[in-house]
């Protein structure tokens, strides 16, 4: 474990964290030297997930829920040799996060424009993205096997040495004054249902966290991943400066929207 923390921390130029996020009461941000090993391995046993972000993301893009295919078609060379600034994490089984370590500082634009391209999930938006930390478990409850089990985040690959050439893009602005790429290429895939919390941005953090849960649930969304989806891409909780007042928050946030969908049938967005 060591090791991995090791090779991570030449990955992100030594500027980088861990945190622990418990699905019910938030994330706490965790300084990622050896000593913090034994504590880390024992909140993960514990149910909860250990994630890892560098301190500076400017030049850090997050690819999330890949396949194999899709990494050996855009993050490998035709000769099987990985492009350089990568960093791979098997995060379960068959199921992949790609970190790309960019020469150049990238806009929320751009990112959001590339993982579109990279065919990440849409869900993961780039605005304060942790990815899951190799060498510690994958507690979703998705994941348990038969056997009470959950799989290890692995390391496939780290490349510290070189950085990733990314392309500048250039955006036209539309009528509305928001920001339009050039458009995907034929075959890429949008995976529709796969949605993030910026995507229902009402001005209010109350009103953004009903709108989203309402839309997740309508998708079929358990509670437990609703609340997680909240934790992890909501970056202000200022008005609730607790771990119990942030978990009574959800649970009524969570059942209003629930109610909503008894009353009125799962109808989608």
């Amino acid at each position: 474990m060591k090791k991995i923390l090791h090779k991570i921390s030449d990955y992100f130029g030594s500027a980088w964290r861990l945190a622990i996020l418990d699905t019910k009461k938030g994330r706490w941000i965790v300084d990622p030297a050896p000593s913090r090993i034994g504590y880390l391995k024992a909140e993960n046993a514990n149910g909860r997930h250990i994630l890892m972000q560098p301190v500076d993301e400017s030049r850090y893009l997050l690819a999330d829920d890949l396949c194999w295919k899709l990494i050996c078609r855009q993050h490998r060379q035709a000769d099987g040799t990985w492009k350089p600034g990568r960093m791979v994490v098997e995060t379960s089984p068959r199921n992949y996060q790609v970190w790309i370590h960019s020469q150049r500082e990238l806009s929320l634009t751009e990112k959001r424009y590339w993982l579109k391209r990279l065919g990440s999930d849409p869900g993961a938006d780039p605005n304060n993205r942790w990815g899951r930390c190799p060498g510690f478990r994958n507690r979703k409850d998705k994941h348990r096997s038969t056997c009470g089990q959950y799989p290890l985040a692995r390391l496939i690959w780290i490349d510290w040495t070189a950085e990733a050439q990314i392309p500048h893009t250039i955006f036209e602005a539309s009528a509305t004054g928001e920001p339009l790429s050039h458009p995907l290429p034929r075959g890429f895939v949008c995976r529709k249902n796969n949605i993030c919390r910026s995507d229902y941005d009402r001005g209010n953090q109350s009103a953004t966290d009903y709108s989203y849960a309402l839309a997740l649930a309508r998708r079929g969304q358990g509670e437990d991943e609703i609340r997680s989806r909240i934790l992890s891409e909501r970056t202000n909780w200022d008005n609730h400066l607790s771990g119990r007042r942030i978990e009574l928050y959800l649970d009524r946030t969570i059942r209003r929207a629930k109610m909503i969908i008894e009353e009125t049938g799962n109808r989608s967005k």
